[in-house]
């Protein structure tokens, strides 16, 4: 079957949108293909620095003739209608169908449309795509009004073996590729899909984002492992430099050691941010090595010699600046660095950083009170020392070592581990992925940075509304939550949230559905343990939500869930009618019948344990209780009428269906849980 082919080439794509933009291409020319009638089979598409790819097969020559049906007016309306839908459709009287359509009759044109050949759709379909193309950012080059990620060379566009001739904004499109940039920079002609992956390869371009990927690991371990290192891995820079090079060759360089005073985070994120290196460490000892992995584009006839020693040298200045910053910064103690954060902004409504870390260092203490191991007066200690690596010159050269230089300087100012622990650990965890803090003291300065953040943001009004959260909010709930329920804190937080509580435990509830939804916890059992009211300690919540978890998946909990929903249903229809609530306990005097005292004595019971199980927080023993209701409220339904004729009766009857209602929700809402 025909084959299309489809190449877009550029200027250099930014290695972050690559990824995106092969999505996007896919589907914008699978959509438009679809919408015109055109099946395929094998799709593919590629990616690199200067090229997107589109190939796909089983296309057929000639677009499938198709039919359309179009309704017109009744059956006898005015002329004007008529000649108007006539010319809509092109059809005259004759041609038209006429159905009827409830009790009228209507006239229906039918209209068989034959399919243009294939190569014209999809000219028009790649063209439509190029325009529309939805690239983050674009511009516009020459005197043209085509939009793209950068300026658009040329389009390769061949089809069934043979190339489509077409023009967007003077870019005319045909057969014509252009291998690597400097090893193969002529023009080549292709066909076909075969023809093209073959040529670029001859050409010194890979086409593949995987393939290149592959290659630059294959070469790196290989160099590393021939001076007894390895590689730090890196899957997220290993990403960029694949979307940097067409031909990536790995080289090996290296740097003075006398660097290696400098801390290693500041060594790796002065090679990986600004030079896109790889660093290295020593197989055996897992030491930091002197060394490095620097991805060219091309293959050099000296084996990559001289670019191995070009980024030494730019690499030598790199580290000359960051040493320099660190010696600098270790002349001065954090400590006597909290002046200068009096003039760094937290918050133009909420003051300075300095007004922050007053707020928690004062939260910090009180937060230690109630974590096992957290000492008081170092968790305040740490709460003021956090965020002064804010204005050290290391940090302002490299934002993303906040927390971490903010360590290291403590150590060099003598401060305990333990404390310089708690400030590298501060903002963590940042996201879902990240590591949650374990040490007492960590806990507590974490979970105070992003508590008060969250309670400054809530006095002000500035709190998440639908996809938009400018400071992190959601984050920072996320955050608090895991430390909690990672390291199984027993904290009540509306004490903490103090005026805010109410505002903030609705925040955190709909947080913690999230948090519990992406663990596969069902988000109506949470809004069942949430609506007892009142609840606060989120280990106990979990552990509650959990147990009933396990309970309305078995048989006994699926079935008392639905007696529970039978019994809530007549209660409110009746109460409605009644324009009264029953709530009391049903009188054992007036009982007619057998299954009305077994269920009542039964009740009795089972609340009174599963009661004692919640007070001592064994909820899976509180929901065992409750599933010896199932057969006895079981055989009430089945044997007892409680609409009975007597009004006395009837009323009794609503009370024992307010006692099984009641004795239900002694461990969740049971209104609540869907299904």
């Amino acid at each position: 079957m025909p084959e299309l082919l489809l190449e877009l080439f550029s200027e250099e794509i930014p290695a972050r949108m690559q990824a995106r933009a092969a999505q996007d291409l896919q589907r914008l020319i699978t959509d438009g293909l679809t919408a015109a009638g055109l099946p395929f089979d094998g799709v593919r598409t590629f990616v690199t620095p200067r090229r997107l790819c589109f190939a796909a097969d089983g296309i057929p020559t000639v677009q499938p003739t198709r039919t359309e049906e179009r309704k017109g007016p009744r059956v006898g309306s005015p002329e004007a209608a008529m000649t108007g839908f006539l010319s809509s459709t092109g059809l005259s009287l004759d041609q038209l169908e006429v159905r009827t359509v409830g009790k009228a009759e209507f006239y229906f044109a039918v209209i068989e449309r034959k399919g243009s050949p294939s190569g014209q759709v999809i000219a028009e379909i790649v063209e439509k795509t190029v325009r529309d193309f939805p690239w983050p950012k674009s511009m516009r080059w020459g005197s043209g009004s085509l939009r793209w990620v950068r300026p658009l060379h040329s389009i390769l566009c061949c089809f069934d073996g043979t190339p489509l001739t077409f023009e967007i904004d003077g870019v005319q499109a045909g057969d014509v590729t252009r291998g690597h940039r400097f090893m193969a920079p002529d023009s080549i002609r292709v066909r076909n899909i075969a023809e093209y992956e073959a040529a670029l390869e001859k050409a010194f371009v890979c086409l593949d984002p995987a393939t290149r990927k592959a290659r630059i690991l294959q070469q790196a371990n290989a160099l590393a492992a021939s001076k007894g290192l390895e590689l730090i891995p890196d899957d997220a820079l290993l990403e960029e430099v694949a979307g940097l090079n067409e031909w990536p060759t790995a080289l090996l360089g290296k740097f003075d050691e006398t660097f290696l005073a400098v801390p290693p985070e500041v060594l790796r994120t002065a090679m990986r941010t600004h030079q896109k290196y790889f660093s290295l460490r020593d197989a055996k000892t897992g030491n930091f090595a002197p060394e490095f992995i620097v991805v060219a584009n091309l293959l050099a006839a000296d084996g990559g010699k001289m670019i191995a020693q070009g980024n030494q040298r730019v690499l030598a200045a790199r580290l000359s600046d960051a040493k320099f910053f660190w010696d600098q910064d270790c002349k001065r103690t954090l400590e006597s660095r909290l002046d200068g954060l009096k003039d760094m902004v937290f918050h133009a409504r909420l003051g300075s950083v300095h007004k922050k870390i007053d707020r928690n260092v004062r939260l910090a203490e009180t937060l230690a009170d109630n974590i096992p191991g957290a000492d008081k007066k170092l968790a305040g200690r740490a709460a003021l020392l956090a965020k002064c690596d804010l204005v050290t010159q290391m940090v302002g050269e490299f934002p993303e070592l906040q927390g971490v230089m903010g360590r290291y300087y403590a150590l060099a100012d003598g401060e305990r581990a333990e404390l310089a622990d708690a400030i590298r650990d501060h903002y963590s965890p940042a996201g879902p992925s990240d590591a949650c803090p374990t040490a007492p003291l960590s806990i507590a300065v974490a979970m105070a940075d992003k508590i008060d953040t969250l309670i400054s943001f809530w006095q002000i009004d500035e709190k998440p509304t639908g996809s938009k959260d400018p400071y992190a909010l959601r984050r920072a709930a996320l955050g608090v939550i895991r430390l909690i329920l990672e390291n199984k804190l027993r904290l009540p937080l509306a004490p903490i949230f103090g005026d805010q509580a109410d505002d903030l435990l609705t925040f955190f509830a709909d947080r913690l559905k999230v948090h519990l939804r992406e663990r596969g916890m069902r988000h109506d059992l949470i809004d069942a343990v949430f609506a007892l009211g009142g609840q606060d300690d989120l280990v106990l919540l979990v552990a509650r939500a959990e147990a009933l978890d396990v309970f309305v998946r078995s048989d006994d909990g699926a079935n008392l869930l639905a007696a529970y929903k039978r019994a809530a249903n007549i209660l409110r229809i009746e109460e409605k009618r009644d324009g009264q609530t029953y709530n009391r306990h049903a009188d054992p005097a007036l009982f007619r019948q057998e299954q009305e005292r077994t269920l009542f004595d039964r009740i009795s019971e089972v609340a009174a344990e599963a009661d004692a199980a919640v007070k001592r927080e064994d909820f899976t023993a509180a929901m065992t209780a409750m599933a010896r209701l199932r057969a006895p409220v079981d055989g009430f339904f089945d044997q007892v009428t409680v609409n009975a004729d007597d009004a006395a009766l009837r009323i009794n009857r609503l009370l024992l269906l307010s006692q099984i209602r009641t004795a239900l929700e002694t461990v969740a809402d049971f209104s609540k849980i869907e299904g």
